[in-house]
């Protein structure tokens, strides 16, 4: 799967701002990404340091453009256009020109001004910094309503779900959705599913209860947000609330669900909370040997994708393919 989105990436590549590019991991993934064709890179730094680490990693700096932004006939512009769309929270000229000059926002404007089709970060900025820089800089994607993340994992050895693939959502952003959060992000994932990797998706909304078995506040906060896509997206194939057992699992789902037309099959699934999903998606990663691309930011008007700090080489390769044909 993760080869047919970098060899799609490849049939048109675009260009793709890398604002971390002075990490080992990060210069390691440029050169695989510029080897193969998957997206145009483009670099934020100064050209003399970064000479000096490509070349401990025979990476041809000739083939991937850099800007040294703070020297930037932009850089001026930039800062007063952040100004602007800042200027309401009480930020002054001179702190959004101190806000500019790191990397993440920088390249988060390049991606508002079109200079570029995406950008990718968070080797080493937090997940908070990037999504702050997408949030300011992009803006919420007023047809979605919300900003949130998710994650294409793929477990191998797998039958559930797309033999081992699934979407997880939102594992990044939001720490305690409301019900219409939960509705917009489900939605967003679902599109994800289909335009990134071609698949039909089939979206659980999951809690500690299948179909009532259980009562509560958070029980009917995700029941509410499955109404809510079945209402606005007739189209999505939804199911809630669902544990995760009866969602993905086909024996289960014939017991606790046994009328339900997805459950047990469910390739898309929504967490009720942060918590929930960024603990699920960490101990699928490491215990199942999973590969987790992500978290991809959605619902902005733009593509971009946050990184994780543990991220390896392969992580960061892959998140740049999904940007690349996001942007397509």
């Amino acid at each position: 799967m993760f080869e047919s989105i970098r060899e799609k990436a490849s049939k048109k590549p675009k260009r793709i701002v890398l604002p971390e590019s002075l990490e080992p991991r990060v210069i390691k993934a440029a050169k695989k990404v510029v080897d193969k064709g998957i997206a145009e890179v483009v670099f934020l730094g100064e050209k003399d340091k970064l000479i000096k680490e490509a070349k401990r990693f025979s990476l041809d700096l000739d083939k991937i453009e850099v800007i040294d932004y703070l020297n930037s006939s932009r850089f001026k512009s930039y800062a007063e256009e952040y100004f602007k769309l800042r200027k309401h929270s009480g930020i002054t000229r001179k702190q959004s020109e101190e806000v500019i000059r790191r990397p993440i926002f920088y390249a988060a404007m390049m991606l508002r001004n079109n200079e570029v089709d995406g950008f990718v970060g968070g080797s080493i900025n937090t997940s908070g910094d990037v999504i702050k820089a997408a949030l300011h800089c992009l803006g919420v994607d007023e047809s979605i309503g919300t900003a949130s993340s998710s994650f294409i994992i793929l477990v191998p050895n797998c039958k559930f779900g797309n033999n081992g693939l699934f979407i997880f959502a939102d594992c990044s952003v939001i720490p305690n959705p409301s019900s219409k959060q939960l509705s917009n992000i489900a939605i967003s994932s679902a599109d994800l599913m289909r335009q990134v990797l071609g698949i039909e998706p089939r979206i659980a909304m999951l809690s500690y209860s299948t179909h009532s078995s259980a009562e509560g506040n958070l029980v009917d906060k995700v029941t509410e947000a499955t109404d809510l896509v079945k209402k606005r997206r007739p189209d999505l194939l939804i199911e809630g609330e669902l544990q995760v057992d009866a969602a993905i699992v086909p024996e289960v789902a014939r017991i606790k669900a046994p009328k339900s037309k997805l459950a047990g099959h469910a390739n898309v699934l929504i967490f009720p909370n942060l918590e929930a999903g960024n603990i699920s998606y960490k101990l699928v990663q490491r215990l199942a040997k999973a590969r987790a691309v992500g978290p991809l930011l959605q619902g902005l008007t733009k593509p971009c994708s946050d990184l994780s700090r543990g991220c390896s080489v392969e992580d960061i390769v892959d998140a740049i393919a999904v940007t690349v044909v996001r942007a397509q």
